[in-house]
C-alpha cells in the first residue's frame, strides 16, 4: 500500500487531470455528490470522479487500478439496492456525460453513458421518433438498456435492450473497447442483459421507431372495483393489438387535481392503458374500461415524454421493489393480487404493480439472456416510503407479494426490478446456461471482477 503522502499526491494529481469534478469526504459537495434515489442507501465512497468526457473515464478506472479501490458506476442511481455506491472505493460518476445525438435519416440514437430517459425521450420527441424507455424520467439509460429494459413501448417495439445496435466501453484495464453485432459479437450479446459487468458504458447506439402519436387513459377504481377492472384490463390487452400497454396499479392517492378528494390518502385502484397510436383508437380499445364505475378519468392524446415523467416518484424516500414473472393472469390469479393490495402499506407511495408482457417482447430475439420474455404479465410490489419506522413493515409486505403469487411463477426475473437478492436470483435473471456464457466473456474482460457492485457475474 502506498504511503499516505504518495496517495496524497497521486489523488492530487488525478484532480488536476480530470476535466470534471473530484469529491473526497472532506470536500463540501460530497455529501450530495453520493446521495441516490433510494434514501435507505448510505455509503461513503472514498473517491468520487465526476467524469466529463471518455477520457475521465480512462483516468478514474486507472487511478482506481493502481491505488486497488474497488469501482461502482453512476448513471441514473435508481438500483433500489445502491449499485452507484461503495464504501471505501471509487465511484464513477457519469451524470454530466449526458449528450443524445439524434440520426433521424438512419432512424438511430447515440445516447452517452450518463443521460437519463428524460434527455432520451426529449431529444428523440421533435422528429415522432422514440424508443423503449423505463417508465420514470429519472432513469439512466446506460443501466437500464445493459439491464434488459422494459417500459410502456416494450410490446410494440421490444425491449429496450432488443434496441442496443452497439456499445463504447472502458473496460477494467482502461482499455477503451467498441462492441456490434460485427466487432466483438459475444461482447456485444453479452451486453444484452449482462448489465455493467464488462465495463463502463460511456455510449450506447439505439434503434429507434417512428411514434407519429401516442395516447393513454387512466382511470381510478374503488377497491371494490379492483379485481372487475384488472380482469377487463387483462382481456383488453391480451386480446388488443401490440400497440397496447401500460398497466395495473394500487396505490394511495395522491394529493393531485385529477384525484377525487375522498380517494386522496386511501387505496385505489389505478388503471393506466397506453397506445403507441391515435386517440381514436385508443378509445374504442378502452370502453370497456370506461364503462365500469371509476372515481376519475384522463383520457386522450399526450406526448410520450410527458406521460415518461407522470409517475416520477420524489427524490429522498425509502425503497425497496422486487418482481415475479407469471405464467398468466387467470381469475383465480386476479383474485390473490387484488388481494394483497388490502395488506398494502397505506399510506404510503407504494405501488402494487401488474405489467402487461407478450406482444414484442415475447416476439424478440430469443439469443439474448433475457430469460422473462416468455412470461405473460409481471407482478411488481413497488415499496415507497418515508418513515424509517414503517422499513420491516413494507418490506415484509414485499416479500409477501412474491411468495403469494408464486404458484403462477415461472422464475424467471428483469435484474433491473430487483435488489440484492442473492446469486439464484441473479441466474434466473440470466438463465443457467448464458451465466456461464457470460462468464466467460467475464474472465476475457474483467478477470479480477473489478466491476462488482452490480448483479454480479463473476469470471469463469
Amino acid at each position: 500500500m502506498a504511503s499516505p503522502t504518495k496517495a496524497g499526491a497521486a489523488l492530487a494529481a488525478f484532480r488536476e487531470d480530470l476535466s470534471g469534478d473530484l469529491f473526497v469526504p472532506e470536500d463540501e459537495g460530497y455529501d450530495e455528490a453520493r446521495t441516490v434515489f433510494n434514501a435507505m442507501i448510505d455509503r461513503r465512497p472514498a473517491v468520487i470522479a465526476q467524469c466529463a468526457d471518455e477520457d475521465d473515464v480512462v483516468r478514474a478506472v486507472r487511478f482506481a487500478r493502481e491505488a486497488d479501490l474497488p469501482v461502482s458506476v453512476r448513471g441514473g442511481g435508481h438500483s433500489v439496492a445502491g449499485m452507484a455506491l461503495n464504501d471505501g472505493g471509487m465511484v464513477i460518476d457519469l451524470r454530466r456525460m449526458h449528450a443524445v445525438d439524434v440520426d433521424p435519416a438512419a432512424g438511430t440514437v447515440r445516447v452517452q453513458g450518463g443521460a437519463t430517459m428524460s434527455h432520451l425521450d426529449r431529444a428523440t420527441e421533435p422528429f415522432g421518433l422514440a424508443t423503449t424507455g423505463g417508465r420514470v424520467s429519472t432513469t439512466g439509460v446506460g443501466g437500464f438498456v445493459l439491464g434488459g429494459g422494459n417500459g410502456w413501448l416494450d410490446r410494440r417495439f421490444g425491449l429496450a435492450t432488443d434496441n442496443l445496435l452497439g456499445a463504447d466501453l472502458v473496460t477494467a484495464d482502461a482499455s477503451r473497447v467498441h462492441a456490434d453485432a460485427d466487432d466483438d459479437p459475444e461482447l456485444f450479446w453479452a451486453l444484452h442483459g449482462g448489465g455493467g459487468n464488462f465495463g463502463v458504458a460511456t455510449s450506447l447506439t439505439l434503434r429507434l421507431h417512428a411514434l407519429p402519436a401516442f395516447s393513454m387513459a387512466l382511470l381510478l377504481y374503488l377497491p371494490r372495483y379492483g379485481p372487475d377492472a384488472v380482469r377487463v384490463f387483462r382481456d383488453v390487452v391480451e386480446s388488443g393489438p401490440d400497440e397496447a400497454g401500460g398497466g395495473v396499479l394500487y396505490l394511495t392517492g395522491p394529493p393531485e387535481d385529477f384525484v377525487p378528494e375522498h380517494l386522496v390518502g386511501r387505496l385505489a385502484c389505478a388503471v393506466l392503458l397506453t397506445y403507441a397510436g391515435p386517440e381514436d383508437d385508443m378509445r374504442r380499445l378502452a370502453e370497456p374500461l370506461l364503462a365500469l364505475p371509476h372515481e376519475a378519468e384522463i383520457a386522450g392524446a399526450m406526448p410520450y415524454a410527458d406521460l415518461q415523467c407522470m409517475l416520477d416518484d420524489p427524490p429522498g424516500l425509502r425503497n425497496y421493489w422486487s418482481v415475479e414473472y407469471v405464467s398468466g393472469a387467470p381469475d383465480d390469479f386476479v383474485d390473490v393480487f387484488c388481494a394483497l393490495a388490502d395488506s398494502e402499506p397505506v399510506p404510503t407511495h407504494t405501488q402494487h404493480v401488474l405489467f402487461p408482457q407478450g406482444g414484442a417482447i415475447a416476439a424478440g430475439p430469443r439469443e439474448y439472456p433475457v430469460p422473462y420474455r416468455d412470461a405473460a404479465w409481471a407482478v411488481h410490489p413497488f415499496g415507497v416510503w418515508e418513515d424509517p419506522a414503517d422499513d420491516e413493515r413494507v418490506l415484509k409486505w414485499v416479500r409477501d407479494v412474491r411468495a403469494a403469487v408464486g404458484p403462477w411463477s415461472t422464475g424467471a426475473v428483469y435484474l433491473n426490478f430487483i435488489g440484492d437478492e442473492g446469486a439464484e436470483r441473479v441466474r434466473a435473471g440470466l438463465g443457467a446456461e448464458n451465466t456461464r456464457r457470460l462468464a466467460e466473456v467475464k474472465r476475457r474482460f474483467d478477470p479480477d471482477n473489478v466491476f462488482r457492485f452490480n448483479h454480479n457475474i463473476r469470471p469463469a
